[in-house]
Parts: structure tokens; C-alpha cells; sequence
């Protein structure tokens, strides 16, 4: 049977050119109006995902 991806999961994991887990940074829904993109894309970078999850992960990610 064909695996499918977890789509709770493609939306909020992706995995860095060097195949580390990667999540988005917390507290960034609100208030970003007024910050232009350069802003925001500089304020919250994206973090890494501790090593004993990404193994999970990449489970429920088995195309990307």
C-alpha cells in the first residue's frame, strides 16, 4: 500500500538542504501587519526541530 504524507504535518514542518527537520518560529501570527516581509522574515527564522522528533517526522513526511 502507498504511504500518504501526514498534511497536519507538511504545513507546519520542512526539511533544510542538509535534511534537518525545520519548524517555524513561535509568536508570529499576530501583529505583522504593519512589519514589512524583510522584517518579519528576520525577526522569526526558522528553528530546528530536536533530534529525537525528527525521526517522527520524517515518518509522517516519507515523500519530502
Amino acid at each position: 500500500m502507498k504511504q500518504k504524507t501526514n498534511k497536519a504535518a507538511s504545513k507546519r514542518f520542512h526539511f533544510s538542504a542538509a535534511g534537518k527537520a525545520q519548524r517555524r518560529h513561535v509568536r508570529q501570527s499576530h501583529f505583522n501587519a504593519r512589519a514589512t516581509g524583510n522584517d518579519t522574515r528576520h525577526k522569526h527564522p526558522d528553528q530546528s526541530v530536536a533530534k529525537p522528533d525528527s525521526g517522527r517526522i520524517t515518518r509522517l513526511l516519507p515523500n519530502s
